[in-house]
């Protein structure tokens, strides 16, 4: 049921970009959304501070898990295409990867170095072959600059704690060196929340990544409060739960209260919540139409829901 009830929230979406000209179909364009339908969805995304260096990024971005991992026709890429080309033209940046994505650094390399915007993104990859050997990981480090196409990564992460305490300072030094901008480390499990809790504790770190969404709210527990406290930006992963917020909730109409926050989507509703968490900088929803993109940014307008709003959010989610 999660594909049906994703698909029924994303076709509300698609009734309310048709300015984009987007079909469900194909979800082609033949040219660049026009000023006049960027011009209706402002650009004006909240944005929050990566707390290491004082820069604002906007709340929302884009995963490319499974999404990214297509070969090298052009129809396959299309969708993709149209997707980082609009992203920066409607106010995001920042575009999560890894090379365990399959092919995903080729494809994101390729079609930046294509559309020619690279400056004009924020590109986080990962580092996941540390648990092989610091040589493993700095090969495979290597291969991604190759393969992203830029001499310059963004955001380089510990991909699920692999080797971190060899791998710390392999970053660091990358940092030093102006390979990174900035360094951190992930996961998607919650059994390792604890660790990354307790390595938040004690090594200074720029980001760290971690699952988060309003049906798997473990990470508030203490993750998320020591982050914030320990000046640490947050990146957040399944923010829609693996499906199942669409699952519990995609045949149901958005609540008149969550409209007044200009929430239109269930997507909306699943963003707002994670990205009002006072730790949480980014959220990184996988993303590959750009019916997608404009519902996703939709959450970073407008207000974020206050702590009473987000209880009522959960408990929603929890009754259904």
């Amino acid at each position: 049921m999660s594909g049906e009830g994703r698909l029924l929230t994303r076709r509300a979406t698609l009734a309310l970009g048709a300015r984009a000209a987007v079909a469900l179909g194909g979800l082609r364009l033949a040219a660049p959304l026009p000023p006049a339908a960027l011009a209706s969805e402002s650009t004006d995304l909240v944005r929050k501070a990566i707390p290491s260096s004082g820069e604002r990024i906007p709340a929302v971005g884009i995963g490319t898990a499974r999404r990214f991992d297509v070969g090298e026709s052009a129809e396959a890429r299309a969708p993709l295409l149209e997707v980082l080309r609009e992203l920066p033209r409607l106010g995001g940046t920042v575009i999560d990867t890894a090379p365990s994505y399959g092919q995903a650094e080729t494809v994101i390399g390729d079609l930046v170095q294509q559309l020619g915007n690279r400056r004009a993104l924020f590109i986080a990859t990962k580092a996941g072959q540390g648990g092989a050997g610091v040589g493993a990981a700095l090969a495979e480090m290597r291969g991604s600059l190759e393969r992203l196409r830029t001499e310059r990564i963004d955001l380089l992460q510990i991909h699920n704690m692999a080797g971190v305490e060899s791998m710390l300072p392999v970053l660091r030094e990358w940092k030093q060196e102006g390979r990174i901008r900035y360094y951190g480390v992930t996961t998607s499990f919650p059994r390792q929340h604890e660790p990354l809790a307790r390595l938040v504790a004690r090594e200074p770190l720029d980001f760290i990544q971690v699952d988060y969404a309003v049906d798997n709210r473990a990470a508030e527990g203490r993750l998320l409060p020591l982050a914030a406290d320990r000046g640490v930006a947050v990146l957040t992963n399944l923010p829609f739960g693996r499906g199942r917020v669409f699952q519990a909730l995609g045949r149901q109409p958005i609540p008149e209260w969550a409209g007044t926050l200009g929430i239109r989507s269930w997507a909306q509703f699943a963003l707002k919540y994670v990205i009002s968490h006072r730790a949480v900088t980014c959220a990184i929803p996988g993303t590959a139409r750009l019916a997608y993109l404009i519902d996703n940014l939709g959450a970073a307008r407008g207000p974020l829901p206050d702590e009473a709003t987000r209880r009522r959010m959960a408990a929603l989610i929890d009754a259904a």
